[in-house]
């Protein structure tokens, strides 16, 4: 019931505007072809969602649960724009785009958005803050331009927005989204072996290896600066994001699944790592754009037809807005004249496996309790005013 009153709010502000298009927009219904695309693979449009982002294949993915209560594949969208290099956001102004895990509730979703539609991914969450990280307004939004968000196309994100909205209305709380780098294969382990971020992205890959095995939204805490997955903590212990973990318990059949999986990925990182050619830290580039709207901005520009089919039509201006190289590998990145550097964040710290007792040292709790991202109590009615969105060609406020 709570739930169904956030997405009633959310339709009555959307209602309430003075624009009557913003209305049209929010509670566009889902189309045809989509509920035809549910019914194919036994969903239900109310049933859950789940997010995964990838920013150098630049493609997001949304997951829906079955009638088996397990999520499944619904689709995978192509990114038209992402920015930054690869890796966490760390400051206000580094123009990059978030990495972690994030709840999204109705309260998070913006139908006024000055990008079509738009939804606030959270940042920073409870491990962003314990590293003091900064930012604001780092959304999933439309119009193909960023500056430290993921952009889509209207079309694409008119069709998510709704998908979301659905979930909110058969009774989901919140939807996680799941931010990566890279898909956490071995290869790609491989491949940025050397890069300052890898002790934080193999965090990221137990979440994603937890998400794997189980075909469950996995349960997020933050404590000593790390992600812990599916993790219960002792009777009268709780999570703080900067103090030692408390004794806790995980599970003993997802544990040893997912220990199992990651003993067996570890091994094939140790094969190839020798013969693996090893990706630049910093490529000199900002952002990346999926092949298939980077040949659309190519035959825009020189006026050469390009058969490739793009989900949805790109604006006039797309930020950064000059898109150079062959679109030849999921991996491209666009480059600009002026290209943004961004400082090496300090690794997060190698969290302890993933195994059924996890035992640490006492440790002295913050005067504040760090809220866990992912286990949402209540759903804030309102939507979040939309000041300044952080991939406006021309704003100044710096995300």
């Amino acid at each position: 019931m709570v739930a169904l009153a956030a997405v009633a709010a959310l339709a009555l502000a959307a209602c309430n505007a003075t624009d009557s298009e913003v209305a049209r927009k929010a509670n566009k219904p889902l189309s045809p072809q989509m509920v035809s695309l549910l019914g194919q693979k036994d969903m239900s449009p109310a049933s859950p969602i789940l997010v995964r982002i990838f920013k150098e294949e630049a493609e997001l993915e949304v997951w829906k649960v079955t009638s088996d209560g397990s999520y499944a594949l619904l689709k995978t969208y192509p990114i038209c724009r992402w920015s930054g290099e690869l890796g966490p956001k760390v400051r206000m102004g580094d123009r990059q785009a978030p990495e972690g895990f994030y709840a999204i509730t109705p309260g998070q979703m913006n139908p006024n958005s000055n990008y079509y539609l738009s939804f606030n991914l959270g940042f920073p969450n409870a491990f962003d803050r314990a590293y003091g990280r900064t930012g604001e307004f780092l959304m999933v939004h439309g119009d193909c331009s960023s500056a430290g968000c993921y952009a889509m196309t209207d079309e694409q994100i008119s069709e998510i927005f709704s998908l979301a909205r659905e979930s909110f209305g058969g009774g989901q709380r919140a939807f996680q989204v799941q931010a990566y780098p890279f898909r956490m294969t071995p290869k790609n382990i491989a491949k940025h072996r050397n890069n300052p971020n890898m002790a934080f992205w193999r965090n990221l890959k137990q979440g994603y290896d937890h998400f794997e095995v189980t075909r469950q939204e996995p349960k997020v805490n933050v404590c000593a600066r790390s992600y812990v997955f599916d993790a219960e903590a002792a009777p009268g212990r709780g999570f703080d994001a900067a103090a030692a973990c408390p004794p806790y318990q995980v599970p003993p059949q997802i544990a040893s699944a997912v220990a199992e999986k990651q003993r067996k990925d570890d091994a094939q990182v140790a094969e190839l790592s020798p013969s693996s050619p090893l990706a630049p830290v910093r490529t000199g580039s900002d952002g990346g754009m999926h092949p298939v709207f980077l040949a659309k901005l190519k035959e825009r520009e020189s006026g050469q037809l390009s058969f490739t089919e793009a989900p949805g039509t790109l604006p006039e201006y797309v930020n950064p807005p000059k898109v150079t190289g062959a679109a030849a590998a999921p991996a491209e990145v666009a480059t600009t004249a002026s290209v943004a550097r961004v400082p090496t964040p300090a690794a997060a710290p190698q969290p302890p496996a993933a195994k059924p007792v996890v035992a640490t040292a006492a440790a002295p709790k913050p005067a504040a309790g760090v809220p866990n991202p992912a286990a949402v109590a209540s759903v804030a009615a309102a939507t979040v005013p939309q000041r300044s969105v952080s991939s406006e060609p021309s704003a100044t406020r710096p995300q």
